[in-house]
């Protein structure tokens, strides 16, 4: 058990569960109208859509390892893009039907934060492109090398 900033105490890695006025406690308006009610952040408006640091993004919700900053790439879309998750299963993959199109989103496994969605145009081996919103974010910088 790991105690969080609020003082509450939550598994390691294991599913983070709150109420929605906790959320809205813990989140900024953009934050929550973007990690609990799915909505997308306008593009190139993002912290992130033009960082290079190394070091590992994180879900703004819960604080999950979700990228690895060497997946990162220049997509053009507006958002930052990885071309995979730093572990297999630590970002869900949902059947999105909204708005009139049949997409991917991506969802932290681990609070089911919305981060954005997935896309089969990468240009990695992977062929995908998880385009992310950079509020869905944080970014633990690699400190002397170390990662």
């Amino acid at each position: 058990m790991t105690r969080t900033d609020d003082g509450n105490e939550e598994e390691q890695m294991g599913k983070i569960e709150r109420t929605e006025t906790e959320w809205r406690e813990l989140l900024s308006p953009e934050q929550y109208s973007v990690l609990r009610e799915a909505a997308t952040e306008r593009p190139w408006a993002g912290q992130y859509v033009d960082a290079h640091d190394d070091g590992t993004y994180t879900c703004a919700g819960c604080g999950a390892e979700l990228f690895d900053s060497n997946t990162k790439f220049e997509s053009g879309s507006g958002w930052p893009s990885f071309s995979e998750a730093k572990v297999a299963d630590v970002v869900e993959l949902v059947v999105d039907r909204s708005h009139g199109m049949i997409r991917t989103e991506a969802r932290c496994q681990r609070c089911g934060s919305h981060l954005g969605h997935v896309f089969d145009d990468g240009p990695t081996s992977t062929g995908q492109r998880f385009c992310m919103n950079s509020v869905a974010l944080g970014f633990v910088p690699v400190v002397l090398g170390w990662r």
